[in-house]
């Protein structure tokens, strides 16, 4: 499958979850006035009388979150890099796009709160799209943080109060515990374009990180379109939300969706972990598939000129220190894996020592360093740690230089 090669190729591990989790575990993570909690979910009771009630999942975040907490991971080895796939259940009107058994394909980020990591998970997205030859659109906003957010959350309670007679009977009752679902709804469209915005009301932390993210994707070539009103439907998101939509999937348009959850590790029992992550409807990229292969037919996919690692170890630990080498660096990070490199961007944010501590951790083969004079004269450090061997290399030729060495 083309998205475990992908994820293969940012590091990415697999993990399985059970089919059947505890209904209090959702209730918790995705919040009681979501359309999973309130009316989606397949909930029942495991027989015996005033026994926990148990629900075949929904969706995968809160699953792998439990695993992670329970695995006592968030206290001894926080930083982790996840990805799953399989069924989903929830309680539908089958309609294109929309079923009761799904697939989802699902990938989750934990301690790493940089807004590098934001954009590391939308390109990501982006080879997945560019690999598949679908035309596709990315919608991102920030949804601000626990200082910045109840300003408008009461901005968007006052709106919703003073548009009572025009919302639905859904948003009434939704309206006093979560005002945010007001910009979600499907029947009060055209009210919500005039609700307020939540990046009016982002603190300087929070617009800085979304800027951050912006940028990182520029400078990676990937298209997006800001969108205010894009919330999601979960209430664990914070800062960067995203969604990618398809416009042959018919009313269902998103394919792709996800975003930050700084604080559901912590609401889950775990300790203070910040997290990202996004789910693929496998179905609905299925039916955008045939949607652009009608109108043209489906690009061969080129062959890869060497095998890289299958032991679960990176190739590349890809090192960059401050903004300007980050950008550059998300660049070589997407060259690599376009020649089926596996390669960790770690968080630029981070000293070097712990990074290279990281680097060695995970067993990656290689590390490559860019630095502010590294990105003045074109060049990357690379050490090869098996060999305990640096070297400077061209950044134009690192490709190269990497498959040469991996074919020796």
């Amino acid at each position: 499958m083309l998205s475990r090669e992908v994820a293969r190729r940012y590091n990415f591990h697999e993990i399985r979850l059970p089919l059947v989790e505890r209904a209090e575990l959702f209730q918790r993570s995705s919040g009681e006035t979501s359309d999973i909690v309130e009316k989606q979910m397949y909930v029942f009771s495991e027989g015996e009388e005033g026994s926990p009630l148990v629900a075949l999942r929904p969706e995968g975040t809160p699953g792998v979150v439990r695993a992670f907490v329970e695995a006592g991971l968030d206290r001894r080895e926080p930083e982790q890099r996840y990805f799953y796939s399989g069924p989903m259940f929830r309680r539908e009107r089958p309609q294109k796009g929309r079923y009761r058994q799904f697939n989802q394909f699902g990938v989750e980020v934990f301690g790493r709160a940089d807004a590098a990591c934001d954009a590391e998970l939308l390109i990501m997205i982006d080879d997945i799209r560019a690999a598949l030859g679908l035309e596709l659109t990315t919608e991102i906003n920030s949804l601000g943080c626990p200082d910045c957010r109840p300003a408008f959350r009461e901005a968007l309670l006052k709106f919703g109060r003073d548009h009572w007679g025009e919302l639905c009977d859904d948003c009434h009752g939704r309206l006093e515990r979560n005002p945010l679902r007001l910009l979600d709804c499907k029947v009060d469209v055209k009210l919500a374009e005039s609700a307020p915005k939540s990046l009016d009301y982002l603190c300087d932390a929070c617009r800085t990180h979304f800027g951050k993210v912006q940028d990182y994707l520029a400078a990676a070539g990937v298209a997006f379109v800001i969108n205010p009103r894009l919330v999601r439907g979960l209430d664990y998101y914070t800062r960067t939300a995203f969604e990618i939509l398809s416009g042959g999937v018919g009313s269902q348009s998103a394919v792709v969706a996800g975003g930050r959850y700084d604080g559901l590790v912590e609401a889950l029992g775990g300790a203070s972990i910040p997290g990202i992550g996004f789910a693929i409807g496998v179905e609905r990229l299925a039916i955008a598939m045939e949607s652009a292969m009608e109108a043209k037919a489906a690009a061969a996919s080129s062959a890869t000129a060497f095998t890289s690692t299958i032991d679960g170890r990176p190739d590349v630990a890809l090192i960059a220190i401050g903004e300007q080498a980050a950008r550059r660096a998300m660049t070589l990070a997407r060259a690599l894996r376009g020649r089926a490199f596996r390669v960790e961007m770690m968080s630029p944010e981070r000293r070097m020592k712990a990074l290279l501590q990281r680097a060695d951790k995970i067993g990656a083969r290689f590390v490559a360093i860019l630095g502010d004079d590294e990105l003045a004269r074109g060049v990357v450090q690379l050490r090869d740690l098996r060999l305990s061997r640096q070297s400077e290399v061209a950044q134009t030729a690192l490709v190269d230089t990497l498959e040469s060495t991996m074919r020796s």
